[in-house]
């Protein structure tokens, strides 16, 4: 008997001790993971998945293009996952690494290397990008081109977010198929201050891209405000590729003969 009751007190300590400190740890991490879900207009979700899905473009490790040019095409290649570039020219080329460099022995590029690395990644990537962490989403009227109305929504970044985050920007997409139709944006670059300039890019040329649908072109117009005018001018994609392949992170760091970007002095 007195064996027993000595084997029930034994049990009933084991039953009631306490789970190990880091077993409880794990287990309230998991569910704070757990419950940490992103989510956006559904007018936006429409837009993702009228263009392959959000699901699809997170998949991708690596975007490449070629910008058709007379003279010096120039080959994009981004890394998706931590934003680093390269685009590659026959007169120079230029990168991010975690800061901007060119390499350009004969100073053929006049522009900004800080401004010009990734800028046609952003409109290129549109609508996806537009899931991007920082972002405050917003309405805006419709905008109206041809008799047709495109509904829209309004984006802003919060401060500290990305080189320009006074930039403001509207996509407007077709109302039966969810499709981008319209990008209107400011530029704040050089003054830093907010700007109520809004330049108009029409999209209306897609590519079928690894079950994504990517842009084959995109067309400035001239613009009044919100009155849209005539095509202005008109960039071409090709050899666009987009795969879950990463490149090393050798082929986006600065070649030994490059310099890294310094602003120029006022």
């Amino acid at each position: 008997m007195k064996y027993i009751s000595l084997f029930y007190l034994l049990f009933f300590i084991i039953c009631c001790k306490p789970a190990p400190k880091e077993a409880k740890e794990i287990i309230k991490e998991e569910s704070k993971e757990a419950t940490i879900v992103k989510t956006y207009p559904k007018s936006l979700e429409q837009i993702f998945e009228a263009h392959g899905g959000l699901d699809v473009w997170k998949k991708q490790r690596t975007l490449i293009y070629t910008i058709t040019k007379e003279s010096n095409p120039e080959t994009h290649t981004t890394d998706l996952w931590n934003r680093n570039d390269r685009i590659d020219t026959e007169q120079f080329s230029m990168g991010f690494d975690g800061k901007p460099w060119l390499l350009d022995s004969n100073k053929n590029y006049k522009g900004n290397v800080e401004f010009y690395h990734n800028l046609m990644f952003y409109f290129y990537a549109m609508p996806f990008v537009l899931a991007d962490d920082g972002i405050v989403y917003g309405e805006t009227e419709d905008l109206v081109f041809e008799g047709v109305n495109y509904p829209g929504i309004s984006i802003s970044y919060n401060n500290g977010v990305g080189t320009t985050p006074k930039d403001e920007y509207f996509i407007h997409f077709d109302a039966e198929t969810h499709q981008m139709s319209w990008l209107g944006y400011t530029v704040t670059y050089r003054s830093g201050e907010k700007s109520d300039n809004v330049k108009w890019i029409r999209y209306d040329n897609w590519a079928a891209v690894n079950n994504l649908v990517l842009p084959k072109s995109i067309t400035w117009h001239n613009y009044e405000g919100r009155e849209i005018q005539e095509a202005r001018n008109t960039v071409d994609f090709e050899n666009i590729s987009a795969t879950e392949v990463r490149l090393s992170d050798e082929f986006y760091a600065k070649p030994e003969k490059a310099m890294y970007w310094q602003k120029p002095q006022k």
